[in-house]
């Protein structure tokens, strides 16, 4: 199983959310740095994948209603797709 790590801390703005994100989990260099683009990357993870987030407080602390939907994406591409998904404040 492959396990990344995302901290919310490190995601100050959309620019450095999408950074962090797109570096950590290898985002192709078509990404788009936009709701629909992370959707799309992540539904082509598998069930062999995790990804732990934490500090999602300070993610939505910082990004207001937009760090809850870069949140909602991730939450409904695992359901769609079998990965992993631990959230931890």
């Amino acid at each position: 199983m492959r396990v990344y790590l995302l901290d919310g801390k490190d995601m100050t703005d959309r620019e450095t959310a999408y950074k962090a994100i797109s570096e950590e989990l290898s985002f192709p260099e078509w990404f788009g740095n936009n709701l629909d683009a992370l959707y799309d990357c992540l539904t082509d993870l598998t069930e062999d994948n995790m990804i732990i987030f934490v500090n999602t407080s300070l993610l939505e602390e910082a990004l207001g209603e937009y760090g809850e939907a870069i949140l909602v994406c991730f939450r409904d591409a695992s359901e769609e797709c079998g990965f992993t998904l631990r959230e931890k404040d």
